[in-house]
């Protein structure tokens, strides 16, 4: 089933006309014979509007009740029950009534489109998702109902209605948009006149843009390269140097005298990443064009003046802004030059602005990359072994072995070229070639001592000797390269392997990070930084070294990563090839710190969900566990104010004791709530000393029946380090757990051990016993294991307990009792020993 067409009627503010124009083309539709329906279009009252809707078929809302009131929205499935050719669909960002098929009206228009149905629908500017921040910078209004800009940019037709907003306002005086009690407030505010311009503005532009995307698809189908000055788009070719930033001002100068000019600067960069361009002049550049609204493109070719041309067409500039060139007289012997070039191939749909600048004729400087991948040392070597190695060398043969021939002559001679080629390049290499030559020429060809060659073959041998001297010198230079090429590739590839693995693992912090970045590139310091907005001020995310940069003009190097944030190095000026790496770094830095933060979002996820889970088990406990023995003790308070029944002593001692008895229920579990809250907010604060097992066990079975309990503490236990009243808690919620648990008549064992340098108290039950999947879930607040009973407790007494062992620097487990039951293992640390005056005494001994 082929999809169906969206078509959307775009307004700057209410009131343009979008719905009257919708319901126009639905009169016409109609006329000519297409089955169009009224899904859902308001009128508010708008009398012309209204009138529109007659003679167009409606199809029935649907009356949804929400909170005590009524409410109509579109009925989808009526609308796919009709399944008309084109259905009417008003105020597209339009959010529906809570019980609705879908949340969004543009989501009931796309089950529309899904099943072959046309829709023509409506949308403000104002309305679009990405554009709700620019709205309430201009009206001071945020608006809540919007659209995915995709949804609307994704629509087969789009048509722009427009309106002068002072036309617009007299409109809204008239009383034609709004009610006349709501027509003063609506003009002082939303309705001034410089909010509808800046909103009209906006719609023009997003409108524009998308004509633009149009045009650039069309051209692409068609395959058409000829450049269609549809709009003044002018592009700007940087090198890097400081007259960059007057070129950038000149087109932006020149943008300004056209309605909407664009402003695109572009930096050519050699695919082997060598090049003269300093990176931090590039980093102000690309900060000068984005502060003046235009774009920085970098774009890798190996042929400039091509790849300009290239990206001009592919953007559909109109105009190229170029420097004249910063060559000297004797350079243009070389070539033509970039701007000649560009401006000889342009054609006549592209025109070329040669700027004058300060820099005109001072030279542009030698690349600095290839004398630098072989460092200054071997360079200099390579000069003295082509230039003064042949000296030497003549010398040597001429005093020690004046007859080794002229072939064997040439042959050490082009030994010193090639060793020359290797240390320090090609430059040496040809300088030993051409000293080389008229060395020979001089000392061993006749007529020696002159620079004339009597015998044609020695002629040839001294042509062939520089031909080959040069062809070797060359393949040694290139074969130096393409190793160190290779080298470097290596290098890289190692260095973002380690960076790749260790990052997607997570193993790596934003510190370590940074570090491994300024030990990489030899920085002083590194840093990322980041801001909220294009005006926002810097800050920083993770620093590392001394007097890291506090905004990126400031640093050596600049790496923008994103809109919103740089990594920024201080320490020296890297060369372009390091860049491609320290891009790679950039990225991930990013990445580390995203994933940092979504981390921390996590945690504080958690949290909230464990604490909304607490909250929800503590009402449910408060309802029921809390409230029962309120009501017994309400009930016998009753009882014992009553005036029609005479107690008797007998009964009126069986309600004191049961209020009794629930007062201490009450104390017990509000007891374990307010432990539980201490536990949580970490305000608990042990007072460790040592203390006899033996001494804190008994004190805590003061609330179970004396004969439920059964004590093995051998008294030569060695003493425990820990907070007594911590541990007295914890051992009583163990021993009332076990006790409400263990069959009638079985009593609980409450045994202690020593083990190493800790003491193990087990408490034993009888009782049905946890699976091994539960043992570790009992002891997370409010829980119950199995079908305990109603009214036992609020499932908090065995959390309590282990977060008292834990403060105490002890553990608690659960094991399985041999034959049947539970067993609770306390473990708690014994007292570190201690010297006395007549010796070693370990803090089990007791005097």
């Amino acid at each position: 089933m082929a999809r169906g067409k969206l078509r959307i009627y775009l307004g700057a503010a209410p009131g343009v006309g979008k719905t009257y124009a919708m319901l126009s083309e639905a009169h016409r539709r109609t006329e000519r014979g297409t089955d169009c329906v009224v899904a859902f279009v308001e009128h508010h009252h708008r009398p012309r509007t209204e009138v529109m809707l007659h003679g167009l078929e409606q199809v029935p809302r649907k009356e949804i009740g929400y909170r005590g009131s009524t409410f109509t929205e579109m009925d989808v499935d009526a609308v796919l029950a009709r399944r008309p050719q084109v259905a009417l669909v008003d105020e597209l960002p339009h959010t529906n009534i809570p019980g609705s098929r879908n949340a969004k009206r543009w989501q009931d228009v796309e089950e529309l489109l899904a099943a072959g149905i046309d829709v023509v629908s409506t949308v403000n500017i104002q309305h679009l998702e990405s554009l709700g921040d620019v709205v309430e910078s201009i009206t001071g209004v945020r608006q809540q109902e919007t659209v995915p800009d995709e949804v609307v940019r994704h629509a087969d037709q789009i048509e722009l209605v427009d309106m002068d907003p002072q036309a617009l306002r007299r409109r809204m005086a008239h009383g034609n948009i709004y009610q006349p009690d709501k027509v003063d407030a609506a003009l002082s505010n939303y309705f001034r006149p410089g909010n509808l311009t800046a909103l009209r503005e906006l719609a023009l532009l997003w409108v524009a843009d998308r004509v633009d995307e149009y045009l650039n698809e069309y051209r692409s189908e068609h395959q058409v390269s000829q450049i269609w000055g549809s709009r003044e788009r002018i592009v700007v070719g940087l090198t890097g140097g400081p007259e960059g930033r007057t070129l950038i001002r000149r087109a932006a100068r020149l943008a300004e005298k056209g309605a909407g000019g664009e402003v695109m600067a572009v930096y050519i960069g050699r695919s082997d990443g060598l090049s003269a361009a300093s990176p931090k002049e590039l980093a102000h550049q690309r900060t000068l064009v984005e502060d003046l609204g235009g774009t920085f493109h970098h774009v890798v070719g190996d042929d400039i003046p091509a790849a300009l041309l290239d990206f001009a067409r592919g953007v559909n500039a109109t105009q190229i802004v170029l420097g004249v060139s910063r060559r000297r007289t004797w350079q243009y012997a070389f070539g033509p030059g970039v701007g000649a070039t560009v401006a000889r191939e342009s054609g006549p749909d592209l025109d070329v602005h040669l700027i004058t600048h300060d820099e005109v004729g001072k030279g542009r400087g030698l690349p600095v990359a290839r004398g630098a991948r072989l460092g200054r040392s071997r360079v200099v070597r390579g000069w003295l072994v082509g230039v003064l190695g042949p000296a030497l060398l003549t010398l040597l043969l001429t005093r020690a072995a004046p007859e080794v021939g002229l072939a064997n002559d040439m042959l050490l001679y082009l030994t010193l070229t090639v060793a020359a080629a290797l240390l320090g390049g090609l430059a040496p290499a040809l300088a030993s070639a051409v000293v080389g030559s008229l060395l020979l020429n001089w000392f061993f060809t006749p007529p020696v001592h002159t620079l004339t060659i009597a015998d044609p073959k020695n002629i040839v041998a001294i042509a062939i000797f520089v031909g080959v001297a040069v062809s070797v010198a060359s393949v040694v230079d290139l074969a130096a390269r393409r190793t160190h090429q290779a080298a470097r590739l290596r290098a890289e590839s190692e260095i973002l392997s380690f960076l790749a693995g260790n990052v997607l693992r997570g193993e790596t912090s934003l510190e370590a990070l940074l570090e491994r970045v300024r030990e990489t590139f030899g920085m002083e310091s590194a840093a990322l930084l980041e801001r909220t907005g294009e005006t926002d001020p810097w800050t920083c995310a993770g620093s590392v070294g001394p007097r890291p940069a506090r905004i990126p003009e400031g640093a050596d190097v600049d790496v923008p990563v994103g809109d919103h944030m740089a990594l920024s190095l201080s320490g020296r000026v890297l060369p372009a090839a390091d860049r491609r790496v320290l891009a790679a770094f950039a990225a991930q830095a990013a990445v580390v710190l995203d994933r940092r933060r979504l981390k921390d979002e996590a945690g504080r996820a958690r949290e909230l969900a464990e604490g909304n889970r607490i909250r929800t088990a503590l009402l449910a406990a408060v309802s029921h566990d809390l409230r029962t023995p309120l009501a017994g003790i309400k009930a016998a308070v009753t009882s014992l104010r009553s005036d029609d029944v005479e107690w008797s002593e007998q009964d009126r001692a069986e309600l004191l004791a049961a209020i009794e008895e629930g007062a201490d229920r009450l104390d017990h579990l509000v007891g374990n709530l307010l432990d539980m809250s201490r536990l949580q907010t970490g305000t608990v604060t042990p007072i460790i000393r040592e203390t006899d097992l033996d001494e804190v066990v008994p004190m805590a079975l003061g609330g179970v029946p004396e004969d439920s309990v059964e004590l093995d503490i051998p008294e030569t236990l060695p003493m425990v380090h820990i907070d007594r009243g911590l541990l007295e808690r914890a051992v009583a919620n163990i021993v009332e757990n076990a006790v409400k648990y263990s069959p009638d008549r079985e009593r609980v064992l409450v045994s202690a051990s020593a083990l190493a340098d800790r003491v193990e108290l087990r408490v034993v039950d009888r009782g049905p016993g946890v699976p091994d999947e539960a043992k570790d879930r009992i002891f997370e607040p409010f829980q119950r294991y199995g079908d305990s009973p109603r009214g036992v407790g609020v499932g908090l007494g065995l959390a309590v307990a282990r977060g008292f062992a834990e403060a105490v620097g002890g553990t608690l487990r659960a094991e399985d009792t041999p034959g049947g039951g539970l067993t609770m293992v306390l473990a708690v640390p014994t007292s570190p020993e201690r010297e006395h005056p007549g010796g070693l005494v370990t803090s089990g001994e007791r005097g």
